[in-house]
């Protein structure tokens, strides 16, 4: 064997080699753990830092791996084929074909992408000195190349997601996942916490309000023995106090001022002041967010808000407590009324209050059932049916059987709920008149 066909062979040798470099330095960057690498990057560790900024600018550092990728199998390919050739004359050709595909597939691509997918971290950390090397000197070409692939997206009218989604996605995927996986005590508790933390900027206060129909309220006119049997007689520490009409909430009564005010009054609660004894009532949109109100509350340190919709009109109440519950789910105290709306029954179905909320439901139940355009059971079934349903009436949509069992005029009070199993689904929404 001559000293130019060892030559050639190094050569192969270090080209098969470079292509599993930049193989396993893809996958390997791109499948760490960017969690992992923010903590290492916090406890001062300088390559983590250097990874954290090479995927600020995912694009550059993709096309230099890429770049170097292909470089590396075209002269590998090349090579092969003039050795072989040498070796083998025209027949060569067809043992170069064979044996390169052969050899890139294995040790080019399988192999060092396996070995990066089960230590990313490690491998990354190891690697990214030598990828930010590469990304410096072939910037200029990568440069020419995005700005290419950016105007061929263009032309084609394609608009590349930004990547804070695709982090969002990332992080309720995981707490999914988390949320799956820990079958131990408050595991599944916790999953539900950390989604609802999640969902804070996208649901509305509409959605999670005490509807005005639910709402405890006191007339500014009561005598004022009456209105203090009332408070007392509240599980409730705060109440809108109204005057002439419900609309018409004047402000909001505090058991603690009230208690003050019959203090200050020596006891003589046909002297109290009801004025004293209110806050100023503070009104809130619909359309706030959670997250926008958790804040308001914060900042106001008030834990107390009316609701109204574009024409002023009372709507619900929302309180802190309330919006915490969405995240921790239902809290209770030695004052609440253990209501839930909700009883098992033996067959597997559940009896349900019209007013429960499908977000309550879900929670609890793991249900899926959608609640963009309605907050509660019986907004559900309306939106669904498109009709105003009568005592007996079933529809099956959404994976479950929904019978109407109670209504109150026009209201749905009482809901029997039954899921259905999968074989028994169906696309459409299927009605029947029982009885």
């Amino acid at each position: 064997m001559d000293g130019n066909l060892w030559i050639d062979l190094a050569g192969l040798f270090f080209l098969l080699l470079g292509g599993a470099f930049f193989s396993a330095s893809e996958t390997a960057l791109t499948a760490a753990s960017r969690a992992r690498m923010h903590a290492l990057e916090d406890g001062g560790n300088a390559r983590a830092w250097r990874i954290n900024r090479l995927r600020e600018r995912k694009d550059r550092m993709i096309s230099t791996l890429l770049f170097g990728n292909t470089i590396m199998n075209i002269l590998l390919s090349s090579l092969a084929t003039v050795v072989l050739m040498r070796m083998f004359g025209a027949a060569g050709i067809a043992y170069a074909t064979i044996g390169v595909t052969i050899m890139v597939l294995i040790f080019a691509e399988v192999l060092p992408k396996t070995y990066a997918l089960l230590n990313p971290e490690r491998l990354s950390l190891f690697l990214v000195p030598a990828v930010a090397g590469f990304v410096a000197l072939f910037s200029p070409i990568t440069y020419a190349v995005n700005k290419l692939v950016k105007g061929c997206f263009g032309a084609f009218g394609v608009h590349p997601r930004a990547d804070g989604d695709a982090h969002e996605e990332e992080l309720r995927g995981a707490i999914q996942l988390f949320k799956e996986k820990m079958n131990v005590e408050g595991g599944q508790e916790q999953g539900a916490m950390l989604r609802s933390i999640m969902d804070l900027a996208e649901v509305e206060v509409s959605e999670i309000m005490v509807h005005r129909k639910n709402v405890r309220m006191i007339n500014a006119d009561l005598p004022p023995a009456r209105l203090v049997d009332e408070v007392l007689h509240s599980s409730f520490t705060r109440l809108p106090v109204w005057k002439e009409n419900p609309d018409n909430i004047i402000g909001v009564i505090h058991t603690k001022l009230l208690l003050n005010e019959i203090i200050n009054r020596k006891g003589d609660i046909s002297k109290i002041n009801i004025l004293n004894a209110m806050m100023e009532p503070w009104f809130i949109p619909e359309k706030t967010t959670l997250f926008d109100q958790l804040q308001a509350f914060r900042k106001r340190r008030e834990h107390f808000s009316i609701m109204v919709d574009e024409y002023g009109a009372l709507m619900g109440v929302v309180s802190l407590e309330d919006i915490l519950e969405e995240i921790v789910g239902e809290i209770s105290d030695e004052h609440d009324v253990a209501v839930t709306g909700v009883r098992p029954q033996a067959d597997g179905s559940y009896i349900i209050d019209g007013k429960v909320t499908i977000r309550d439901l879900n929670r609890e139940f793991d249900w899926g059932l959608p609640d963009e355009e309605y907050a509660t059971l019986a907004g559900l079934i309306l939106f669904e049916s498109q009709r105003v349903p009568s005592v007996g009436q079933t529809f099956t949509f959404f994976g479950f059987r929904f019978e109407i069992i109670k209504k109150q005029k026009n209201q749905i009070s009482l809901v029997r709920v039954t899921p259905v199993p999968e074989e028994g689904e169906s696309a459409e929404i299927q009605m029947e008149r029982i009885g």
